[in-house]
Parts: C-alpha cells; sequence; structure tokens
C-alpha cells in the first residue's frame, strides 16, 4: 500500500509540475517563438 501512496504522490507532482509549465508558457510566449527570434 506504501508503494502505490508514493506512486501516486509522485504522479500528482508530475502532473501539478505539467500544469505549472503550460501556465508559464501561455504567460510568457518564450517556447517556440522566443528562441527562434530572440536569441
Amino acid at each position: 500500500m506504501s508503494f502505490f501512496q508514493g506512486n501516486q504522490n509522485s504522479f500528482i507532482l508530475l502532473v501539478v509540475l505539467f500544469v505549472l509549465l503550460v501556465i508559464v508558457g501561455n504567460e510568457y510566449p518564450m517556447g517556440q517563438q522566443g528562441y527562434g527570434g530572440g536569441y
């Protein structure tokens, strides 16, 4: 049971990280456009 709990925690962390990345990507559009034109 404790293995499942740890797995679930790390899955939740991964989802939170992904959502944060999407939000930051939408806030600051640096992803595809910024690296191509900016630098």
